[in-house]
């Protein structure tokens, strides 16, 4: 005999909307770090530069960008509208080491593209070591 669950299936679609509202609504991102920043690279196919806004508020970087919906005329008929509109945003809580006053930004073929450098007080740095010659240090 197999038991089941009443609320299974509640369950399932709740998942499977939830999942894809999420999934619709956040903005796809690529990360990585080159030489003395992290490049951050944002697919927004279809927005006008003009509908993108970045910000930075204590370490937390807000990409937020608005993609209008379908524009039919009087008299079209609609057959399938898939492609996500609306407002999308995306908020990133950068570390300490960075340096959010020199953030670059381009936009090209959909992709928003961000330069973070890393602040200088983070880079690495050469640490003198003291010989026999010099001055002993007590610990």
């Amino acid at each position: 005999m197999i038991r089941t669950d009443p609320f299974q299936l509640f369950d399932q679609l709740t998942r499977q909307f939830t999942d894809q509202w999420t999934a619709r609504n956040a903005i796809p991102m690529d990360a990585y770090r080159s030489d003395d920043a992290y490049v951050l690279s944002f697919d927004l196919p279809g927005v006008s530069p003009e509908a993108i806004d970045v910000n930075v508020e204590r370490n937390v970087l807000t990409v937020k960008a608005e993609r209008p919906g379908l524009t039919v005329h009087d008299g079209d008929q609609v057959q399938v509208s898939e492609r996500p509109h609306g407002t999308f945003t995306r908020q990133i809580v950068l570390g300490d080491n960075l340096d959010t006053d020199h953030i670059e930004a381009g936009y090209e073929a959909g992709v928003l593209k961000l330069r973070i450098p890393i602040a200088e007080q983070s880079k690495a740095r050469k640490i003198e070591i003291s010989g026999s010659d010099r001055k002993q240090i007590n610990a």
